[in-house]
């Protein structure tokens, strides 16, 4: 009878990170009720018509939000792979990669959280409630950091420039990954966060099956 050692799980781990990863992120985008509407996030009428009475939005947005801690593990075990040619990009790449995903889950936390404890308020006290949400459609406050979500870019196109440099990825895989995360940096346009998370998962799942199935129990 085998055993399940430590190595084991890290290996398993990151190989399903590779593959959940993507995936978490196209469910909590496509999940969007208003996904084809192109309008980017500027007026608290934009928000609201969002969010409000769309359970779908909040799901979504927690799906996203527990997406973190799997791209952190995908970020650490791309710096452990990487350790040739690939090695500085490697470990720069996770080193922002996961500060940024840290900033993910702040901005998702944000448009999360806070948004479904509004959604309970009384129609009434809702309405009346309205006008204070301008101050975070302007990320008024410390709310500025989520402007650091550049960071989580950063840090996966570095990784993926090791990763090509290794050849561990082929060329389309990576350029696939790339223009995904460039897409992450829209004004908050869920058909473009939808299609460069089908981008990404058609580029991470072939990749995070064979690793997956390269590891032995």
């Amino acid at each position: 009878m085998s055993t399940i050692t430590i190595e084991t799980i890290k290996q398993k781990g990151f190989a399903l990170s590779i593959i959940v990863y993507p995936l978490m992120l196209f469910i909590g985008f496509v999940t969007h009720p208003n996904l084809l509407a192109m309008e980017p996030l500027h007026t608290v009428d934009q928000l609201v018509g969002r969010f409000h009475n769309n359970p779908m939005y909040h799901i979504g947005r927690l799906i996203v939000t527990f997406a973190v801690p799997v791209i952190i593990i995908y970020f650490i075990g791309c710096m452990n792979l990487l350790q040739e040619k690939g090695k500085k990009y490697g470990f720069w790449g996770g080193v922002i990669g996961v500060f940024g995903a840290f900033i993910l889950a702040v901005d998702k936390g944000a448009l999360c959280l806070t948004m479904s404890a509004f959604d309970t308020l009384p129609e009434d006290q809702f309405v009346n409630f309205t006008p204070y949400l301008q101050v975070i459609v302007s990320k008024e406050g410390f709310l500025f950091i989520v402007w650091m979500l550049f960071a989580l870019v950063v840090g996966g196109i570095l990784q993926t420039v090791g990763l090509m440099k290794e050849k561990v990825i082929q060329k389309w895989q990576g350029v696939l990954i790339i223009v995904g995360l460039f897409l992450l940096l829209n004004p908050d346009i869920e058909l473009i966060s939808s299609i460069r998370s089908a981008l990404m998962c058609i580029a991470y799942i072939p990749w995070g099956i064979k690793e997956f199935k390269n590891q032995t129990i």
